[in-house]
């Protein structure tokens, strides 16, 4: 698998969302805990930037602000809203202050699965 290098952890506050423009498309960040998510920044029901909607960092779900459909940012399930599909979610890890990004949904190679670093 291999990985993007798109920031230092530091530009992303704690509990919110940034996104990247990426190879395959943008991809929106969030980093809670010492861990990283990542998921696409576009919203399965019309595109919107999840990066710009809401991020509850307790239930570890984001709010897109078009239309408001919720997705958990860990499994990439719609739990409430319109959108009816799944957000894709990539593989993030931390690497001496970076953040890396891998295009592989689904794979594992010892970066702790789909979103999670």
């Amino acid at each position: 698998m291999e990985f993007i290098r798109v920031g230092a952890v530091a530009e992303i506050p704690e509990a919110e969302v940034r996104a990247y423009d990426l190879p395959w498309g943008r991809v929106a960040i969030v980093h809670l805990e010492h861990r990283l998510f990542a998921f696409s920044d576009e919203c399965t029901h019309q595109g919107c930037s999840l990066a710009e909607g809401e991020f509850d960092d307790r239930a570890g779900t984001v709010k897109c602000a078009c239309h408001d459909s919720v997705f958990d940012v860990e499994t990439d399930e719609p739990l409430a809203g319109p959108a009816q599909d799944p957000v894709p979610v990539f593989v993030a890890r931390e690497v001496q202050g970076w953040v890396e990004v891998a295009n592989a949904q689904g794979e594992d190679d010892g970066a702790q699965g789909p979103g999670r670093g």
